[in-house]
């Protein structure tokens, strides 16, 4: 098993970008520990600039979380400019809309100069106010988009059944891409100007000493560097400071056949929370329709199924005209306290980087981590630095961040409650459980040919409580969002570790 999959497959299909795996020891000016479009990126816009960079992924070549994007480009935040000012403050809000138009920017000038032929075009954003919301809503996020400086147009209508006098705000100039697509030109490029990739060598520490840093792999493969940049989603390096000011969400999506032109091509989300999120696909023949929603936080809920089916629904409801379902699949985003990612120098650390909670927008957040994190290694002045400093502590943001971390304190409580099913013989092929073992607790799963797998239910991050994911086939971890597969190894960061065995 690829230890870096989960079970459903997004429409984009595998990465087929062919790296070794990393062994013995080498050295670099900066080390990437990440795929995906943050770790590319960056390391995009440093080997270009000639500097001897590294990346290195615990699975294929972007083949992580950005593979499971549904790939809005949009300078409009999913929060919203209202909330974003009210929260950061006006200054703050008009430099983080600049940086995703500037990011969306630099994404459309890396797809035409490397001729990435990944279906980047230009298009309107579209918010629609969705039934019972308030109506406020729309005319509160134009005064808001003014003030921030992001053209937004009131209209009345979508093309959506029964949403003909709909009020709507149209957002021109956003864009769309297929990420897997520009992910394939990045990595070409890289190679091209002397980057090296290393795929399969799932990094377990990253520590810096004495102005040096060291990379190490569960392998025992080293990497010495100047710098690292952790971008792994959720960092893999960091034990707390930056991931108690955000919060893992999983978010689900659909991809239908629909007849060519049925549908403008456009982004178009709704007021609802959580909300729905809609996009387009060139297809051989057709369209493809991408829907996406009904979010909720990591392993707080099991029903991944019936959420596709909401979504399904949804759709048809919506857009009638919708043909055959393609994939469905999920992805986990990371939502921080105070809506802005956290970019830049980790917390503590001189040459040591972040790139992370990324909200819904990582694809133009992994492209701000390209030119950000770029400009800091070579000590180059940027105008984000404080906007997406990991270090900032968000004081605005203490009611969120106090709700969003009793996550934990609810789960460490879990160890004192009895297990999810009294016997092992309970469990059917295919599924995972908690069972009470004396005075632990022990996640299994039965494999498909009957026998049992036992492991640890202690998450090797910080020992939070793990949960069976039956959509996605895997462990997932509340607090912080690192995910396991049935066998115990690790899918995606903040734990970098398998879970531990059991006595049994």
């Amino acid at each position: 098993m690829n230890v870096s999959a989960e079970r459903s497959k997004a429409i984009w299909g595998a990465p087929e970008i062919t790296a070794p795996a990393l062994t013995g020891s080498v050295s670099a000016e900066v080390a990437v520990i990440g795929s995906g479009v943050a770790g590319l990126s960056v390391a995009y816009e440093l080997a270009r600039t000639g500097m001897d960079v590294v990346v290195i992924d615990r699975g294929p070549i972007a083949g992580g979380m950005s593979a499971r994007t549904t790939a809005h480009l949009s300078a409009y935040t999913d929060d919203g400019f209202a909330e974003l000012i009210r929260m950061r403050g006006l200054d703050a809000a008009r430099l983080w809309r600049q940086s995703q138009a500037d990011a969306i920017d630099r994404i459309e000038a890396i797809a035409d100069a490397l001729d990435a032929s990944c279906d980047f075009r230009r298009l309107d954003g579209l918010l629609l106010l969705a039934p019972e919301t308030d109506p406020k809503v729309i005319d509160s996020e134009l005064v808001a988009s003014a003030q921030v400086g992001m053209l937004a147009v009131k209209q009345q209508g979508a093309p959506f059944a029964r949403h003909q006098s709909t009020p709507c705000l149209r957002f021109p100039n956003q864009a769309t891409f297929h990420p897997l697509k520009y992910l394939t030109a990045l990595a070409a490029a890289i190679r091209h100007a002397g980057g090296r990739l290393f795929a399969n060598s799932p990094v377990v520490s990253v520590a810096e000493k004495d102005g040096s840093i060291e990379v190490v792999t569960g392998d025992g493969a080293h990497v010495t560097a100047a710098h690292a940049v952790v971008a792994t989603n959720a960092p893999i390096n960091d034990r707390l400071a930056v991931h108690a000011k955000q919060a893992p969400y999983r978010t689900y999506a659909v991809a239908y056949e629909i007849a060519r032109g049925s549908l403008p091509d456009a982004l178009y989300w709704d007021t609802l929370d959580p909300y729905h999120y809609v996009r387009l696909q060139p297809g051989d023949q057709n369209d493809i329709l991408i829907i996406g929603g009904e979010d909720h936080k990591t392993g707080e809920c099991n029903n991944g199924d019936q959420r596709i089916r909401n979504l399904a629904r949804w759709t048809r409801d919506m857009i009638p005209g919708v043909g055959t379902e393609i994939t469905r699949w999920s992805g986990q985003v990371l939502e921080p306290v105070d809506y802005v990612a956290f970019i830049g120098r980790n917390p503590g650390d001189e040459h040591i980087y972040v790139a992370t909670g990324d909200s819904g927008q990582g694809m133009t957040h992994g492209a701000v981590a390209g030119l950000l994190i770029a400009d800091l290694i070579q000590e180059k002045a940027n105008p984000w630095t404080d906007l997406y400093d990991p270090a900032r502590k968000p004081l605005k943001a203490m009611g969120e961040f106090l709700r969003e971390n009793a996550t934990a304190a609810k789960n460490f409580a879990e160890y004192l409650t009895p297990g999810e099913i009294s016997s092992a013989d309970t469990l059917a092929p295919g599924e995972g459980a908690i069972l009470r073992r004396g005075m632990g607790k022990v996640a299994l799963y039965r494999r498909m040919d009957g026998s049992l797998c036992e492991r640890s239910a202690i998450c090797t991050h910080l020992g939070c409580h793990i949960h069976w994911n039956s959509f996605e086939k895997c462990w997932d971890c509340p607090c912080h969002g690192s995910q396991f597969s049935p066998e115990g190894e690790p899918l995606n960061g903040p734990a970098a570790t398998a879970l531990a065995k059991t006595d049994s």
